[in-house]
């Protein structure tokens, strides 16, 4: 910065002191007077210029730029290419060069990722419109400024108050808000709005209006054909409600506009800057010209003359000419010899120099250059992409009601992906949400072989799904729609139902017109994706309107289904639920942790509050030393998690149903224990661990000789005997043993008297299997299948995982660990429940974490899933609450014991209620804070004597991140 600049500042310091100014504007005029006052012709001419700069060029182009500063006294930079870190260390740079601190400039309409590499990316102005959301568009705005003023940028050449009611504008398009005056009015309010809570000029472009125009004024004039009246009340709306909400600036666009100066490019005319905008709109800010560089203007008037008129027609910043020197000097001989004013020129100055001050500039302090990629890429800003993208997804056609998808449990989906070389977040988001089959066309279609034989299985489903990437910005070569992909959803559409997704520009959706039912998610971004599936599947609702007039359905503005979620659980950010994004990424570092530490191999962890999955992933492999990964569909033995997610699950329905009496004698229900030391055992106390039964029996012993041996009568090896049921790799066994196990359960013996003691036993889930058998007619395994899994789509919940999964989805457990000394995959790990066939009340289930957490979700809402109700609230709190003296626990379910159990959060309320499992999970469900919890690993891979996930209370400590994460 210069000594004459600061002496300015001092006397202007001094001058301010002199006298009792507290009104911001006299301070601001005073600092203008004194900098004014000090300025050659010279340095106020340079102020009028800001030219363009880049950050990703070599050394001596930066040098060329800090000598163009020097030497002609400029007032801005407008940045353009290059990355946010070097932009800040040139803009400290350009601004030591400067004399008066330099307005450094930036198009970031929809954030710094418009012009910089690896920035930050919002949702583009015509999405923002969809949403129709003032107050979320303001929040945007005010993230996009913090963006802004926190790498040195002080005027942000946005936003766009062009009304875009021409579908073949190639220039304007999707950075319009719109095509409503009311509609973008007030979202270009509300980005200015944002944007003055950081002192970020703003500039409404491309005034008098580039939206209905089908020329791009970066190669010739474009001509706005439209009568006086129609400018004044369509496309002068937003600027006039911007100049209302005090917008810093106006660009002007080159452009012709007949009915206000007609012939005469808007840039350099008179008529429509200083009588139209000036007098008669009544703005009185700064006035920038668009680009002088683009042929819009330069086909009319040569570099020089150019921007000697467009100063003259009222343009106080001359914006990016393509000949600094010819430029400069022609408004400087423009000065010198009359043709341009003293006091033209002062009042210009004035204007820029307010900014200025308005912007900072009259304290300047160069930009901390540290910790700046950490300080742009905050949660905010995703959460608040996700936001819009959430409310503007917008279903265009649905004529028979489809969305959102009903009869989960039954339906048959798949998906194409139109476009994508690889399974994007929508397919995957679809796989976890239902039963669903995804293909991938990587090229779009342009002949029928292309597509043929993945369309021909698709359609052998209920349902397909088919979504359209990569769609071009333009018009040019139909958005990148091809006939064969047409031909392809019409064929699909003739022979199964057709859902289309198109992922982006929404004028694109005139070439889908024919189809029955249409989504738009505007932008091919994974937020974007997000938010359709969850709108396909009845997570969220569907708001958006389309804002533009697409020439489809009928050629309708702000048209769009609203349809209703069925409060399915479903993604979703952390802070729509009142919790922290950055504390739950913690989670990673103490797992990640601890797979390096080989407590487990690998795991998912789930976390959800509110009825929205708020973290999801798989970490690790299934196996050490880099086996298959784990990923969100990886199953997992869920070990005694059974108990609750299965038998327990049964007893509660037929509690409802009022087909059980816990207070009754088990014998009631089992005749076949009258005589027995069982015949007194009350179901109750069975449910609480108090019933005197031992903790475990290995019945296995009894299906061997001495010498080890398997007693043939039970076990085959293979090949195995027809009928038998494998149990691992090299062993079957005989269905016929479950009767004798019961048998060994009915007779083995007490160790106290039930209802003295609590003793957690996997015996007594054995009996109230045999329990739930006898009153439904049902095996197990069939009977929360039918009445439970199935109506709530749980395709991943399932006992003899082997018989439906392969071994690359199914994480394994031990290794020679008990009497089958095998490898156990897909097979249940706990050896009692593997001698009854894998279905066992206390063992034997499989699932992933995402439909575990369904489960419990359904328990949380009271019994109540998708519509449907499976047992009352009033047996979920019955079972659910403190019933025993003697045990801690409730009906079936676990309940915290205090900070010493390592199981679950030290933080977690009083009424919470889950399980643990042997092989290393866990399942907690907190009513009070809403908050459900799943880990799922299989920490006894490959020995169950690996006790470093107990001893270092891992699961606990994750856990306490969850709570931690809550911000009410």
């Amino acid at each position: 910065m210069s000594k004459r600049f600061l002496l300015c500042v001092l006397a202007a310091v001094v001058s301010i002191s002199a006298r009792p100014i507290t009104d911001y504007t006299k301070k601001q005029e005073a600092w203008v007077e004194t900098i004014l006052s000090e300025m050659t012709l010279e340095e106020k001419v340079g102020q009028l210029f800001m030219i363009a700069v880049f950050s990703n060029r070599r050394e001596a182009d930066y040098t060329i730029v800090e000598n163009q500063i020097r030497k002609y006294h400029l007032g801005g930079l407008a940045f353009f290419q290059g990355n946010a870190l070097k932009q800040a260390e040139l803009t400290n740079r350009y601004q030591a060069a400067a004399k008066i601190p330099l307005l450094i400039g930036l198009d970031a309409e929809w954030g710094l990722g418009m012009r910089l590499n690896n920035a930050f990316s919002f949702p583009k102005a015509i999405t923002i419109g969809a949403a129709k959301d003032i107050e979320l568009a303001e929040q945007v705005s005010e993230e996009i400024a913090r963006q802004c003023k926190r790498i040195g940028v002080h005027f942000n050449f946005s936003p766009v108050g062009d009304i875009n009611s021409n579908p073949k504008n190639p220039v304007i398009n999707y950075r319009s808000f719109g095509e409503s005056p009311l509609n973008v009015s007030e979202l270009t309010s509300a980005f200015v709005r944002g944007h003055r809570k950081y002192n970020i000029l703003t500039s409404a472009k491309h005034f008098p209006g580039h939206g209905d125009t089908h020329v791009d004024s970066h190669y010739d004039l474009p001509v706005l054909q439209h009568s006086l009246k129609h400018i004044q009340e369509v496309e002068s709306a937003p600027f006039k409600a911007m100049i209302a909400d005090s917008v810093s600036s106006v660009m002007i666009g080159h452009l012709n506009v007949p009915a206000l100066d007609n012939g005469v490019p808007a840039t350099v005319s008179e008529r429509i800057i200083k009588d139209y905008l000036q007098k008669e709109l009544g703005f009185t800010g700064l006035v920038i010209s668009d680009a002088l560089n683009m042929k819009g203007l330069l086909k009319s008037f040569p570099v020089g003359e150019a921007e000697v008129r467009a100063f003259k027609a009222g343009n106080d910043m001359l914006l990016q000419t393509s000949n600094l020197d010819k430029a400069y000097n022609a408004v400087l001989a423009a000065c010198i010899n009359g043709r341009i004013t003293e006091e033209e020129l002062n009042h210009s100055v004035r204007k820029i120099l307010k900014s200025k001050y308005w912007a900072g500039l009259h304290t300047y302090k160069p930009v901390d250059l540290r910790n700046i990629s950490e300080d742009l890429d905050t949660e905010r800003s995703k959460e608040l992409k996700q936001l819009i993208y959430n409310k503007a997804v917008t279903v265009t056609r649905d004529e028979f009601g489809l969305i959102p998808l009903k009869g989960l449990a039954t339906l048959k989906m798949a998906s194409i992906g139109v476009g994508v070389d690889q399974e994007n977040l929508f397919q995957s988001t679809l796989e976890l949400y239902g039963d669903v089959n995804s293909y991938l066309l990587q090229d779009k279609p342009a002949r029928s072989t292309d597509w043929k034989s993945i369309a021909e299985e698709a359609v052998k489903n209920d349902l397909v799904i088919v979504s359209i990437h990569k769609v071009r910005q333009s018009e040019k070569l139909d958005y990148g729609i091809t006939e064969e992909t047409l031909n392809m959803l019409r064929y699909i559409q003739e022979n199964s139902r057709l859902i289309v997704c198109v992922f982006g520009n929404p004028y694109s959706l005139k070439f889908f017109d024919e189809f029955e039912t249409v989504m738009c998610g505007f932008e091919d971004e994974e937020e974007a994706h997000m938010a359709a599936a969850n709108v396909l599947f009845g997570v969220n609702s569907a708001q958006g309107k389309v804002p533009v007039n697409t020439l489809s359905a009928d050629g309708k503005l702000d048209y769009g289904y609203e349809v209703e979620s069925f409060a399915r659980l479903g993604l979703a950010m952390p802070s729509e639920v009142g919790m922290s994004a950055a504390k739950l990424q913690e989670i990673k570092k103490m797992v990640n942790s601890a797979i390096m530490g080989e407590e487990f191999p690998g795991c998912q962890v789930l976390v959800a509050r509110k009825g929205k999955v708020v973290f999801y992933e798989g970490f690790g492999n299934m196996k050490y030393n880099n086996g298959q990964a784990v990923n969100r569909h990886t199953l997992y033995d869920l070990a005694s998690v059974t108990k609750v997610a299965s038998t327990l699950q049964a007893i509660m329905m037929l509690y409802d149903q009022g087909k059980i009496n816990l207070d009754e004698k088990l014998s009631t229900y089992l005749p076949e224990l009258l005589g027995t030391n069982k015949s007194r055992l009350i179901i109750k106390d069975i449910l609480l661990h108090q019933a005197g039964l031992k903790a475990f029996v290995p019945f296995f012993d009894q299906t061997r000789f001495g010498s080890g041996q398997y007693n043939p009568y039970y076990f085959s090896n293979a090949p195995l005997t027809p009928g038998h049921i494998p149990i691992s790799d090299e062993l079957g066994v005989n269905p016929i043993i479950k009767d004798s196990v019961f048998s060994w359960v009915e007779k083995s013996a007490l160790i106290n008297a039930p209802g003295s003691q609590y003793v957690y036993s996997d015996l007594g889930l054995l009996l109230l299997q045999k329990l739930v058998e006898r009153i439904s007619g049902r095996n197990l395994d069939a009977f929360v299948g039918a009445n439970i899994y199935e109506p709530m789509g749980l395709h991943s919940m399932m006992y003899n995982a082997f018989t439906q999964k392969t071994k690359d989805q199914i994480a394994p457990t031990e290794v020679n660990g008990d009497f089958r000394k095998a490898a156990i995959h897909g097979t249940v790990h706990d050896p009692n429940a593997a001698l009854i066939g894998g279905v066992a009340g206390h063992a034997g289930l499989f699932s992933n974490a995402w439909d575990l957490a369904r489960l419990m979700q359904m328990n949380l809402n009271g019994g109540y899933y998708d519509d449907r109700q499976f047992f009352s609230k009033e047996t979920i709190d019955f079972f659910t609450k403190p019933q025993s003296k003697v045990s801690h626990r409730a009906l079936g379910w676990n309940r915290p014991t205090g900070p010493g159990d390592g199981t679950v959060s030290q933080y977690a309320s009083s009424k919470t209620y889950g399980h643990t499992g042997f092989t290393g999970t866990c399942v907690w469900v907190d009513p009070e804070k809403d908050l459900i919890f799943v880990f799922l690993s299989n920490r006894v891979y490959p020995s169950a004597n690996n006790q470093k996930i107990i001893k270092n209370k891992t699961r606990q400590k994750i856990h306490d991140i969850a709570y931690k994460a809550l911000l009410d």
